[in-house]
């Protein structure tokens, strides 16, 4: 009788443990989410366990939604002033291209107190396979040569349109980043993923035979097809960046943490600080400098603050942007970026008086059809893997009843 008792209370704990370890299992996010391992210890017991506080699975997930919320904040809040202050600077009496691709990088620097504060707090794990310096000097080193090229781009694009247009082509950022995303990331096309590729790309071609409602306002036609090229490029570049970055991250970096994004912005951008500074010094635009401050309109402190805030708006968008890929993909990234196509051409109305016409209200309408239909696409994508998770998690609980 004795013997019978204590193997009924063994395969009482033994039950016990198996239902922690599932419900440890069922704490993991959804697809969206990074997931992250649980190790236990082959010789834990039950009471170990118990004794040790436990997070809700839905703090968890708030506490996930909170940086993404975050990340989304100031992506969209930085690239929107950004923006609107680069436009600025053109309309106030700005004229260097290379001035304008500079300040997209230069403002790293407010980066560097949060940068060491990180590193000091959270060390590397030892125990983790370490990158080699060689390899990570590589890596930040093309990033940053990259988005150099891919910022004077930007510059000219937003020197020769008006800002609702800039904005609205920048939506084709979405086309190119699924198709960079299919070949880079493993991203599958779907029939919504489809359909907005072919809506984006016909609000595009809206925009480029605008371009004789564009010259009503003194912009000529040369420099309106060079606008939408570079723009256009622009958007191809920045998209194939984002693709590579998440690849970056699960590649070659192969680490979770939030130093890994700022290391992703803060030496990268340091490489394109310089490489910009030499195109300044290479092209002569430096000599210019000093008239166009005393020539700018608002006056010489307007003309730094102008300079200062655009470059603290970009800092702000690009953590934002990394962020996101960190905690889900190059693809939501480039979804939430879109999200800013109503808000800008909207703001450039109000303090740029920029035109809206039938066609750019058409085109609006078109890309945010295209943004709405990624963004239901990855409403079922989640709720699909919600879904698979959930069977896996029962099917592994009766599993383990019966192992007992």
């Amino acid at each position: 009788m004795e013997t019978n008792k204590e193997l009924q209370l063994q395969t009482a704990d033994s039950h016990t443990l198996l239902a922690i370890v599932a419900h440890k299992e069922d704490d993991k996010p959804s697809s969206l989410y990074h997931k992250k391992e649980h190790n236990y210890s082959p010789g834990i017991t039950s009471s170990v366990i118990t004794q040790q506080p436990q997070l809700h699975p839905r703090f968890k997930e708030y506490k996930w939604w909170i940086r993404v919320s975050l990340y989304i904040i100031f992506l969209l809040v930085g690239q929107s002033v950004a923006t609107l202050l680069g436009r600025l600077y053109y309309d106030k009496g700005g004229n260097s291209k290379w001035m304008a691709t500079f300040v997209q990088s230069a403002g790293f620097p407010v980066l560097l107190p949060i940068v060491l504060y990180f590193h000091s707090k959270f060390p590397n794990d030892p125990t983790k396979t370490r990158i080699k310096i060689s390899t990570l000097v590589s890596l930040y080193l093309a990033f940053g040569l990259f988005a150099v090229g891919d910022n004077m781009m930007y510059s000219y694009g937003l020197l020769y349109l008006p800002v609702s247009t800039y904005s609205l082509l920048c939506a084709t950022q979405l086309v190119f980043n699924a198709i960079f995303s299919y070949f880079l990331n493993g991203q599958k096309f779907t029939a919504l993923i489809f359909n907005s590729i072919v809506i984006l790309t016909i609000s595009a071609c809206l925009l480029a035979i605008n371009v004789d409602s564009e010259n009503s306002v003194g912009l000529p036609k040369e420099k309106y097809i060079i606008g939408f090229c570079c723009t256009i490029g622009a958007s191809a570049a920045f998209s194939l960046y984002l693709s590579l970055a998440q690849l970056s991250f699960e590649k070659v970096i192969k680490r979770k943490a939030f130093s890994i994004v700022l290391d992703m912005q803060f030496y990268p951008s340091f490489v394109a600080t310089c490489a910009c500074t030499v195109g300044l010094f290479a092209s002569g635009d430096w000599k210019s400098l000093n008239n166009e401050m005393k020539e700018f309109q608002k006056g010489r402190v307007s003309y730094i603050m102008t300079l200062l805030w655009t470059a603290l708006s970009w800092q702000v968008f690009s953590i934002g942007m990394l962020g996101l890929i960190f905690e889900v993909s190059s693809l939501f990234s480039n979804v939430i970026s879109t999200m800013a196509l109503p808000i800008i051409p909207i703001l450039a109305v109000i303090f740029f008086h920029d035109k809206i016409n039938g066609v750019k209200v058409i085109a609006m309408i078109l890309a945010i059809w295209g943004f709405l239909s990624y963004i239901y696409q990855h409403y079922l994508d989640d709720k699909k893997a919600k879904a698979v998770k959930s069977n896996d998690t029962e099917d592994s609980s009766k599993g383990g009843v019966e192992i007992c």
